[in-house]
């Protein structure tokens, strides 16, 4: 931590905002319920601060993956400023990964803040709220989710060396988190009413290296299959590289792990990959698609790809849309590359792709894909499908199936004339039987058949 002038003090009302990913979410729960433990009120981070609204204190959960994360993140931070100077707040504290990345320039930068804190200082953060960290809640948490659904941290950091990334910087090396502990957490949150859970890791197919010696993802999996009150299990973020069969082998026969796999590719060409440091080439990562759905019919595949990294060319990326044309992946996300200082391909290699070029070859990328999505959506008119049910809002019912993760993929939305008899408060959180009967490029039209006792 650093800061000059800190004052600890006793905080009774918060606010916490977290940004980037969904495992800064899951470490704002973890310190959110210790500061509810200790009898902090917890505002929501949509809660809108004003004369009439104060708080003792904000604090922002931040990211510094990539350019487009570190601005979002100051401005959330100028902002907050912004509502101190105001008279809204009293404190404002920073942590996350900005703030790890950038702990020597942030308060100098930004003298307005009461705090910054590295990514893993959160018993610094519980100091400064007044509160004394309790051993007995680390496997608790406070939920941000809607309570039907939340995401499963296995393992912090990462041992990979991708040319562009920045994360094992910031976050450290691969550390799994023990079976015991996340099994007594999964119970945790299915006592709490959670019906789905969403493993999550910088890479999930890394799990148990560390402590067991093997990857065991596939045998926690099955751990979790057992928790009582979970029906669904997703997997994010596992990287192409030697994925484990047995993983693919619960997936195609266990219900309750969702036929869905997000797995970050970046690219296809092998010297665009070998220049990231994948260690995975183009015919083996189709080889990996291609044993995917071979062993899990009918799966959705997740991916992102990065565009315009050093040594693609015209040539490389017309390979590159022939490889997303090829696999016709039912979700994809995209950015342009950023140089980020620090990493290897920061030191090594020269930004040698435009900015327009960038922006045009990703619009490009986009196009192809969005083709691709409303032929697959439209495939889907006519099905028959369950789907859970996340919330009601201006008058439409918002749900995913097995093939849509939250927050990220789109949506099945049930019109309020396609409720029949059933009231739509009474479903957030339940599983339903929908028909699909409409369908764009992002979003499906359901209608109700059944909803689940």
């Amino acid at each position: 931590m650093q800061s000059a002038d800190l004052t600890y003090c006793k905080v009774r009302k918060v606010q916490l905002v977290t940004l980037g990913c969904s495992k800064n979410r899951v470490d704002s729960e973890h310190l959110l319920r210790q500061m509810e433990s200790a009898g902090i009120e917890i505002v929501d981070s949509g809660y809108e601060l004003s004369s009439k609204s104060r708080v003792d204190a904000v604090i922002l959960n931040t990211c510094g993956f990539i350019k487009d994360a570190k601005v979002e993140s100051i401005e959330a931070i100028l902002a907050a400023v912004d509502a101190k100077n105001r008279g809204y707040v009293k404190h404002v504290f920073v942590f996350g990964c900005l703030s790890q990345r950038y702990m020597d320039e942030l308060p100098a930068e930004i003298p307005e803040v009461d705090g910054f804190f590295g990514a893993f200082d959160w018993n610094g953060i519980l100091k400064a709220m007044g509160v004394e960290k309790d051993r007995t809640l680390l496997q608790q948490r406070y939920l941000t989710t809607p309570k039907h659904y939340a995401y499963l941290k296995i393992s912090e950091g990462c041992d990979r060396t991708c040319s562009y990334c920045a994360i094992p910087g910031i976050r450290g090396r691969h550390v799994s988190v023990p079976m015991e502990e996340l099994v007594e957490e999964a119970r945790g949150l299915a006592a709490k009413g959670v019906r789905e859970l969403i493993v999550i890791a910088q890479d999930t197919t890394y799990y148990g290296l560390d402590l067991y010696k093997r990857r065991a993802l596939g045998e926690l999996l099955g751990k979790l299959c057992e928790v009582e009150g979970i029906e669904w299990i997703r997997i994010h973020y596992s990287y192409p590289d030697r994925f484990p069969d047995d993983v693919l082998e619960i997936m195609a026969s266990n219900p309750k792990i969702c036929k869905y796999i997000d797995i970050p590719l970046q690219h296809s060409s092998t010297k665009v990959l070998k220049m990231m440091r994948r260690s995975i080439d183009g015919p083996q990562t189709q080889q990996v698609l291609d044993r995917i759905r071979a062993k899990v019919p009918g799966v959705v595949i997740r991916t992102t790809l990065i565009v315009g990294h050093p040594g693609e060319d015209r040539r490389e990326f017309d390979n590159f849309l022939s490889f997303v044309e090829r696999n016709r992946f039912d979700r994809l996300g995209a950015f342009t590359y950023s140089e980020e200082e620090g990493t290897y391909g920061a030191m090594h290699f020269k930004d040698s792709v435009r900015e327009s070029t960038k922006q045009r070859r990703y619009d490009e990328l986009m196009e192809l894909q969005s083709g691709i999505s409303l032929a697959a959506n439209e495939a889907r008119v006519g099905s028959v499908e369950r789907v859970i049910v996340d919330s009601f809002t201006d008058g439409v019912l918002v749900c995913r199936s097995q093939g849509e993760s939250p927050e990220v993929d789109g949506e099945i939305l049930i019109g309020k004339k396609n409720l029949g008899e059933f009231v739509p408060e009474q479903l957030i959180g339940k599983f339903v039987t929908a028909k699909i009967i409409g369908a764009n490029e992002y979003d499906l039209l359901a209608e109700i058949v059944a909803v689940e006792k």
